[in-house]
């Protein structure tokens, strides 16, 4: 419910297809006018990463976290890299609260807020801006399947730099862009908080099943 709840006000915060005002402001910004519209790679700085060589044992098993495109979103990577691997790659070291986008993969389109600092590779692109990481964040998930439908046709294709970069978006001004952010994110949390309850009890249910029927015996 609280999902669909943000599904269903991210589509009134955010102007529909076509348009450059919302259907819905906070108060403060009714009389604010129109929103701006922009290229992506107009207003943040954007690079890819690389992969060391995997026959290189001494490029792995660092303390660096190798983020990869289906990790985007996590706080622990399967994969770490040595500072040897990083400087003898192109790896780029991305910081906690960037934007990542899966370029390419089963995740292609993906878009989250980097929860920890670390190496990516060239399957993911990091925005960074110099105001709201959030504001673009939950845009570019708004805009997720239109993206796809746009550049990943028939689930055949990839995203790259370019394509990103290249991609129009309309702004509010930067506090009202922080204002949305906050509310989205506000929810977020309330989902994740909830995600983790109801992970918890699953548990509880599964480790109480055990408990509860007899065990198979051999």
């Amino acid at each position: 419910a609280l999902k669909q709840h943000k599904k269903g006000l991210m589509q009134q915060l955010f102007p529909a297809e076509g348009e450059t005002t919302p259907r819905l402001r906070f108060p403060d910004f009714r009389e604010a006018g129109a929103w701006e519209v922009k290229r992506l790679g107009e207003v943040c700085d954007s690079f890819s990463g690389g992969t060391p060589t995997t026959t290189k044992k001494q490029y792995y098993g660092g303390s660096i976290p190798f983020i990869r495109s289906a990790e985007i979103a996590d706080e622990i990577t399967e994969l770490f890299l040595t500072d040897e691997g990083v400087k003898a790659s192109s790896a780029k070291i991305v910081s906690k609260g960037d934007v990542l986008v899966a370029l390419y993969g089963a995740n292609s389109g993906d878009v989250a807020l980097s929860k920890i600092s670390g190496a990516i590779n060239q399957a993911i692109l990091c925005l960074r801006l110099s105001v709201s990481n959030e504001f673009i964040y939950h845009y570019l998930t708004h805009k997720k399947g239109l993206i796809i439908a746009t550049y990943i046709q028939g689930g055949q294709g990839n995203l790259s730099g370019e394509i990103v970069c290249s991609i129009s978006i309309v702004f509010p001004d930067n506090e009202e862009q922080q204002k949305i952010a906050h509310c989205l994110s506000s929810l977020d949390e309330v989902i994740g908080l909830d995600s983790h309850k109801l992970d918890a009890l699953k548990n509880l249910k599964k480790g109480l099943m055990q408990q509860l029927f007899p065990q198979e015996v051999a």
